[in-house]
């Protein structure tokens, strides 16, 4: 799978230029290079039916996937973005499209935040797996994490199909 670029929040105007960050965010440097293979991971995800599974990226072999991180669970800023992605989601699987979103808390921390009714600060129930990245990998190879506080940014980025 190649990776192709990041992604305008989903059905927001960007703020600013493709591709610019706010000096303040340093990130790790990762292994992921537009146009290059994305780097391959295998972790454990909240499924949308609530079960945990371990899936990798090659899973989604053949499709487009929009994999995005977000800082951590039980955040106020996230959950507007990603039950937007959650919604849509039959949208993108008509595209041949797969959202998947990450962070580096656990899956048991996911299922919580999914199993919390939105009025209360929860996600509710999800259409899109969640994957968990404890150990900052993930995070690391795509570039996205902030070292210093142990989270990734938030930063949607979109995957070409491969064969």
């Amino acid at each position: 799978m190649m990776l192709v670029g990041g992604l305008a929040e989903f059905g927001h105007t960007p703020q600013r230029e493709f591709g610019e960050l706010p000096a303040d965010r340093n990130m790790s440097s990762g292994n992921a290079k537009i146009g290059h293979h994305a780097p391959q991971f295998k972790a454990t995800a909240v499924m949308p039916d609530g079960q945990f599974k371990d899936i990798s990226l090659s899973d989604y072999k053949g499709k487009y996937v929009v994999f995005f991180f977000y800082p951590l669970d039980f955040t106020f800023v996230c959950p507007t973005e990603i039950i937007a992605f959650s919604d849509r989601a039959e949208e993108f699987k008509k595209l041949n499209c797969q959202v998947i979103g990450a962070s580096v808390d656990s899956h048991f921390c996911h299922l919580a935040w999914i199993n919390t009714p939105k009025k209360q600060g929860g996600l509710g129930p999800m259409n899109i797996p969640l994957i968990s990245d404890p150990k900052h990998t993930i995070a690391q190879d795509y570039g996205v994490l902030k070292a210093d506080e142990g989270i990734s940014f938030s930063v949607p980025s979109w995957l070409e199909a491969w064969q």
